[in-house]
């Protein structure tokens, strides 16, 4: 790519001291055809950079599913905003790094953005996502924390603020902020995900027949979040209902052979069967 820029600034350069030249008005016709063509190829160029950026990220996604992690995936929408002295660019560029999984570089843009234009809730929003997918607990809490005290009723913000407490093992606010998003009901990812990190949090607390509960909510509403079956093998393994673990695993397997989950379930059994633990 530098190499690339690099060739166009040279032909560019030769074009300029061409213009300032005294045989420049003879040589019009000559600069102008240049100019076309160094237009032309730009043009193609860019097109093959759109697709391999196409193809990248495809590839991300397949990344993505090779991933265990029970974090939120991430949803939010492509950022349409208004400029504000730059800021709607770094925004741009931190929701297309957290799509490409560059989680860091997000983290940089979007502090960039609210240099510009502090408390942007866009800005503030994927600023949380960004730090939570790096596992920085405590900075992303305060990000969605932010967001919340502007929109009370924004579900997803309202998740992630109950993921993080559930992974900082607080334990009654991840109750709270995961059930107030159940009552809230306004986005279907949401409502999906607050019923399985509540089943997340009572299996922690060995509360194993509401974990179970939790988990068959999340597979009604959900039927390929193959994490739940995982998760729901778990629960009934630990509360004595092996047989009920045994056959929930094999589903889980059943609906995905191909994610990771499903393999884990696939896993899991393999490693029971053999007298292990889950």
């Amino acid at each position: 790519m530098t190499e690339l820029a690099d060739a166009y600034r040279a032909r560019l350069a030769s074009l300029a001291s061409r213009i300032g030249a005294p045989t420049a008005s003879s040589d019009r016709d000559a600069i102008r055809a240049e100019l076309i063509d160094i237009g032309r190829g730009v043009e193609a160029d860019l097109a093959v950079l759109a697709t391999i950026k196409d193809e990248a990220k495809a590839l991300v996604d397949r990344w993505k599913e090779l991933q265990t992690t029970a974090a939120p995936a991430f949803t939010a929408e492509r950022p349409v905003v208004a400029d504000h002295i730059g800021a709607s660019t770094f925004i741009e560029k931190g929701w297309s790094h957290i799509s490409l999984g560059d989680y860091a570089g997000a983290e940089v843009a979007l502090n960039k953005a609210l240099a510009l234009a502090p408390d942007n809730p866009q800005a503030v929003s994927l600023l949380g996502w960004a730090q939570m997918l790096q596992e920085k607990y405590d900075d992303g809490l305060m990000q969605f924390q932010r967001v919340l005290m502007r929109e009370p009723g924004n579900a997803l913000a309202r998740i992630n603020v109950g993921y993080i407490c559930l992974k900082k093992g607080i334990f009654g606010e991840a109750i709270e902020h995961l059930s107030r998003a159940i009552r809230l009901d306004s986005d279907r990812k949401a409502t999906l995900y607050a019923h399985f990190y509540l089943g997340l949090v009572y299996l922690e607390r060995d509360m194993f027949e509401d974990a179970q509960t939790f988990f068959q909510k999340t597979l009604a509403l959900g039927p390929n979040l193959i994490e739940a079956y995982y998760e729901l093998g778990r629960a009934y393994w630990f509360n004595g209902q092996k047989d009920e673990a045994l056959q929930t695993w094999r589903d889980g397997y059943a609906a995905n052979k191909f994610n990771p989950w499903g393999k884990k379930c696939a896993d899991v059994l393999v490693t029971v069967e053999q007298g292990g633990e889950p």
